[in-house]
């Protein structure tokens, strides 16, 4: 094989993708209280949101260790191995990597080792598949391992992620939200719609309504892109928790704004299920 994908498990693969050898997943952690449980394939997504319903306790999320990157690196049957992770202002899954990858250059003479790169992709969930895709159109293209390097970075500083959740409760139980913002907000049904800003989440509007805040994502997004001709050469992927329909919805409104190349939907891991909770969308374009 002449490359393979290491994604850490915000990357949310589609059913497809789990099945090609070219991608592989280095797990996170998840937790709920003294609840653990390991995002690979045994998460049953139903089980956790319910417990995350259930607990006064927010959920969290552990990143791998630097020797799990390692041993997938090594574990590598590929001549290039491109690892792509969660924003670094998210997790420390990007550090933990970039040492895995170092310790395996350390530990292995430069004539048998594979070439290695890590991606920290200032993104999540949806931004991320949308990344591994990226990697993967460039070796289908015969790309050599310097201009993947090159092209994929560029990919990522261009790349835009939003997001609208559903429910602000994980916000709330984490801190990350107050307690009256987050009655108020649920109170007046009132949407925000965020982005990433090269990792960073900012606010970039709010809507009264689940449906009203999808659209104006929509309507946001391409607009930042420069309208309707710059986003037809642009790949949309959108990630849901749970909720298909919700995803359709999304797609149908970017298509009536600009016709993206192609559309992905995946259905969410456990760590993007963990930050967008059920019934979140997350766009990566």
């Amino acid at each position: 094989m002449d490359y393979k994908v290491i994604g850490d498990s915000c990357c949310d693969y589609t059913e497809e993708m789990k099945l090609d050898p070219h991608f592989t997943i280095v797990p996170l952690t998840l937790e709920i209280g003294t609840y653990m449980v390991t995002d690979d394939d045994t998460f049953d997504q139903k089980d956790f949101i319910a417990k995350m319903k259930a607990s006064p306790i927010g959920p969290k999320t552990a990143c791998p260790s630097p020797e799990a990157y390692k041993e997938a690196i090594e574990q590598c049957d590929a001549e290039e191995a491109y690892i792509v992770t969660l924003s670094e202002h998210l997790s420390g899954s990007y550090q933990a990597a970039v040492v895995g990858a170092q310790m395996y250059e350390e530990e292995h003479p430069e004539e048998s080792r594979i070439k290695v790169h890590v991606f920290g992709s200032d993104s999540a969930a949806a931004g991320q598949l949308n990344i591994c895709l990226f990697i993967r159109d460039l070796k289908a293209q015969g790309k050599a391992f310097a201009d993947v390097v090159k092209e994929t970075a560029e990919h990522i500083y261009n790349m835009q992620t939003y997001f609208v959740l559903e429910s602000l409760d994980n916000l709330r139980k984490n801190g990350r939200l107050s307690g009256i913002k987050s009655i108020i907000a649920s109170a007046l049904n009132i949407k925000p719609v965020m982005a990433g800003n090269h990792g960073v989440i900012v606010q970039l509007d709010n809507q009264r309504g689940i449906n009203k805040a999808l659209k104006r994502m929509a309507e946001l997004a391409v607009s930042r892109l420069g309208g309707p001709e710059k986003a037809a050469e642009h790949r949309l992927v959108i990630t849901h928790v749970d909720n298909a329909e919700r995803a359709e919805f999304v797609k149908s409104e970017f298509l009536k704004r600009a016709p993206f190349k192609e559309v992905v939907i995946a259905n969410s891991m456990g760590v993007a299920t963990v930050y967008a909770d059920d019934g979140g969308i997350v766009v990566g374009v």
